[in-house]
């Protein structure tokens, strides 16, 4: 009988034993994904900031410039124009007879 008092005690150690691994393995794999997803949010804004202003077709800075009071992103290298929300409508909205402006006119109706 005392045999199997401490053959209970040993299963009762080893169950004890077993939950605090998985407590310490949850714990341990939550920190993980923590630090994982704070070194993708990292690495995420240093991409964006690596890319701002740069020529999305071939890496160059962009040069902004000044086109009928609307101000565009022109890449020096491979001459490439690069508009920012509204800009494009506001440069066809200047022009009455082109085919942008007969093109956004009919996609804005």
């Amino acid at each position: 009988m005392a045999d199997e008092k401490d053959r209970f005690g040993d299963k009762l150690r080893d169950v004890e034993r077993a939950r605090e691994d998985t407590y310490f393995a949850e714990r341990d794999r939550a920190l993980l994904e923590k630090a994982r997803a704070a070194s993708t949010a990292e690495q995420e804004t240093a991409v964006r900031e690596l890319a701002h202003m740069r020529c999305p077709k071939c890496g160059t800075p962009l040069v902004s410039r000044r086109h009928v009071e609307v101000t565009l992103d022109e890449c020096p290298s491979c001459e490439g124009m690069w508009l920012d929300k509204g800009e494009l409508e506001q440069l066809a909205g200047r022009e009455t007879s082109s085919w942008l402006s007969r093109y956004l006119g009919r996609a804005r109706r």
